[in-house]
């Protein structure tokens, strides 16, 4: 008995141990810091680099080229960190399945979700579908600066091949023609990337609504309201 009461005390200490580190960690009370330095500024840089490739994709090439390759350096840095980094950085820690995702996604809809300490499931599929369509909107737009880098890609020539044919049969500047069939792809994957930031930011501000607390100033601070009892930490 003594054995089995010691055993279930250490357990409860255990449990409490998130809370009590959610005071250490952030120096305030109530909180914990959950976005370590580097997921905070891949976000902000992210978001930063994006507004800037869109703003001057049509009048400084030179520009949004640099953005570009910005944005695919950024991209491949997530998905390492995603394998290696902080417990609420990786992948592992809050990407769902189809059931777990559909599921959060009918709680939303009726209003019960619950509140994630990391990334919630609609929070991860995002990110995911973000990820591919930067990863996508970058590697067409690499194409698209050199017609000879499509023969790297010996599976692809029949699709692409003809946006880089002009009247004449000689390359025609592609970035500056806007047409074809590479420029559909790219153009498609950009607006795609579009409407998915659009679903994010309007995720967050629900989320932010429904458990009182400001995701964006959270993606700032990396601190976030400690877990309750009803929380998934």
């Amino acid at each position: 008995m003594i054995v089995r009461a010691r055993i279930a005390k250490e357990a409860a200490m255990t449990d409490t141990v998130p809370h009590d580190a959610a005071k250490t960690n952030s120096g305030r009370s109530g909180t914990i810091r959950v976005w370590d330095p580097l997921v905070r500024v891949f976000h902000w840089g992210l978001a930063a680099t994006v507004a800037l490739a869109w703003v001057t994709a049509e009048e400084l090439q030179p520009v949004h080229e640099v953005a570009g390759y910005t944005v695919a350096g950024l991209v491949a840095f997530r998905l390492i960190w995603g394998l290696v980094g902080s417990r609420y950085a990786r992948f592992s820690r809050f990407i769902k399945g189809p059931r777990d995702t559909l599921s959060y996604l009918g709680d939303m809809r009726r209003g019960r979700e619950r509140r994630y300490l990391g990334h919630n499931p609609a929070g991860a599929a995002m990110i995911v579908a973000l990820l591919v369509a930067l990863s996508g909107t970058a590697f067409t737009g690499w194409l698209m600066e050199e017609p000879d880098r499509l023969a790297l890609l010996p599976e692809m020539p029949q699709i692409v091949a003809p946006a880089w044919a002009d009247d004449d049969g000689d390359h025609g500047e592609y970035g500056e023609r806007g047409e074809g069939a590479l420029g559909e792809v790219h153009e498609t994957f950009a607006n795609l990337m579009l409407f998915l930031i659009a679903l994010h930011v309007g995720g967050v501000v629900l989320a932010s609504v429904r458990h009182r607390e400001n995701l964006a100033r959270a993606m700032v601070t990396g601190d976030k309201r400690a877990p309750g009892p009803d929380d998934i930490a």
